[in-house]
């Protein structure tokens, strides 16, 4: 589990739609909004840099985070982000309180270890592809774990991982699975190297040309 993140928020008064266009339009300021847990929804103002520094952080995305709003502590998530389509800025925060005790939705990141010494690439020379590069899980807010590994050493090209062979920490669960054995989606995969099969047979078919090249010069 990584160290304890945490976010500081003011709460905004100037409401309205374009109160949230001059905030959006602002270097130092991102509007955002923090709601859930049976409480009201709250505006809020979030220093830029902040926001962005924190961003960098790939447990932000899926971690509990303690936002101060004016001092005020809430633990939430981050639920959704509205970015600049051509510059990518972002313009908006959602962040979804969060109960302790109440079990959450949450996409965690997958991290894919040893693919360098993975036995389809290194033995096979495949490559590798990724379907899914995240999971969503469904557990307590102090169980979600920061990421979800998948070991791809011992994957060959004749293997499919799904999300049924992921090792999930106790207490934890994939939201597919809990739909039945037709959301056992594919995580990843090593495909064999293009034009292998080609080759293979290739090198087949040519003794079988020398045998009758042979008969040709006999007679």
């Amino acid at each position: 589990m990584s160290k304890q993140l945490a976010i500081a928020a003011t709460l905004r008064s100037d409401l309205g739609k374009g109160a949230s266009r001059r905030l959006r339009r602002s270097v130092d300021h991102i509007p955002a909004i923090i709601y859930g847990a049976g409480k009201d929804p709250a505006p809020l103002t979030i220093i830029r840099k902040d926001l962005e520094k924190a961003l960098e952080n790939e447990a932000f995305y899926s971690q509990v985070i303690e936002v101060s709003v004016d001092g005020d502590v809430q633990p939430a998530i981050l639920k959704d982000l509205q970015r600049h389509p051509a510059r990518n800025d972002v313009m908006h925060a959602d962040f979804l309180r969060i109960d302790a005790k109440v079990a959450i939705k949450v996409s965690v990141p997958l991290h894919f270890t040893n693919e360098e010494q993975c036995h389809g690439v290194k033995i096979e020379g495949g490559i590798i592809e990724h379907m899914l590069t995240e999971l969503e899980v469904l557990c307590l807010p102090g169980l979600i774990p920061e990421y979800i590994e998948v070991d791809m050493k011992n994957v060959t090209t004749a293997d499919i991982l799904h999300i049924s062979d992921l090792k999930l920490p106790e207490g934890v669960v994939s939201t597919a699975l809990e739909l039945g054995e037709d959301h056992d989606m594919a995580v990843t995969t090593v495909s064999a190297k293009r034009g292998a099969s080609e080759d293979d047979e290739g090198a087949v078919e040519a003794p079988v040309a020398d045998a009758g090249d042979a008969e040709g010069d006999a007679e």
